[in-house]
């Protein structure tokens, strides 16, 4: 008997470790601008934040404890008592994931974005919930929480995939596409519509799955899995294979100007850029720094200093 209770257990135990979630997301709450709100509401949140993201099969796959794609996820209050319900916040939401080199100890990263059009209802006891068929519950503002943290799920879901294989993540850059379509409405949520900015959730999507960036994904592909994994056994064919991709980017910030997506891209990946061009001979850097300099004008003067 103990034998075959033994045998049940470590059957289940395999089980669970072959379909593993996907994400292994950590969860911070700040709110330092809100006072007379019970501290076991933020706890909880938190909570309820961290089980959402952890717990729910965001695809069909089945990823081992190994596998999970790292993210970070920080929740800063700005305030409660949204049209008069003490239990409604607006929020920034900063989100970052990365993902394992080959052959190394190095991580690198893949997304690293804040929003800062949150606004949503939260109890003690909510439990959160989200289905793709039904992405609008019946009240928006709860119903808010779960699609955004959802299209964060499948944004990064989408790109890991991408960065494994040419154009891999589609499928749950749709699905992130389909949050969009069907997100919640309330004339206090914003950050769905094309009409409201020209840097939110539906602007990111979009133009991810728009042929006209499609140079964009290809390089993400040719960053990645031909570059960096390469690193190990070929480091100079891969740095150049990384810096010589740049051309297509360029092209695409010249087609589309201050695009999002690339200004998302570069917030990821510009010290990875610094560094590469950094074991670059000095009398190849001017090309690509150029290049550099023209696409990401934030940091443009740390890319000019390798000159």
């Amino acid at each position: 008997m103990l034998r075959n209770l033994l045998n049940i257990f470590l059957l289940s135990f395999l089980c669970f470790a072959a379909t593993a979630q996907e994400l292994n997301c950590k969860v911070t709450i700040t709110h330092d601008k809100i006072t007379g709100v019970d501290n076991e509401v933020y706890s909880a949140m938190q909570r309820a934040i961290t089980d959402f993201m952890n717990q729910h099969k965001w695809t069909t796959d089945e990823f081992q404890a190994t596998e999970k794609i790292d993210c970070s996820i920080y929740i800063n209050l700005l305030s409660s008592k949204v049209n008069g319900d003490n239990d409604a916040y607006t929020a920034t939401l900063s989100i970052q994931a990365s993902r394992p080199v080959y052959n190394s100890g190095y991580t690198t990263a893949l997304f690293n974005y804040m929003d800062r059009d949150l606004t949503f209802k939260f109890t003690q006891f909510n439990t959160l919930q989200f289905d793709d068929n039904r992405v609008n519950g019946i009240d928006a503002l709860t119903s808010n929480l779960s699609a955004v943290l959802a299209y964060y799920a499948y944004m990064i879901i989408g790109l890991d995939y991408d960065s494994y294989a040419p154009e891999g993540g589609t499928n749950y850059l749709k699905k992130a596409q389909n949050v969009v379509n069907n997100a919640p409405e309330d004339k206090t949520i914003s950050g769905w519509k094309a009409v409201e900015s020209t840097r939110n959730r539906y602007w990111l999507s979009d133009q991810l799955l728009n042929s006209r960036f499609g140079d964009v994904r290809s390089f993400w592909y040719t960053m990645h899995r031909e570059g960096l994994d390469s690193m190990y056994t070929k480091p100079i064919d891969s740095r150049n294979r990384i810096l010589t991709g740049l051309k297509k980017l360029y092209q695409v910030n010249r087609d589309n100007p201050s695009s999002m997506l690339l200004q998302v891209l570069f917030s990821a990946k510009s010290e990875e850029f610094i560094h590469l061009l950094a074991q670059a001979p000095k009398t190849d850097r001017g090309q690509y720094i150029t290049l550099l300099t023209a696409m990401d004008v934030p940091n443009a003067s740390k890319y000019n200093n390798l000159k």
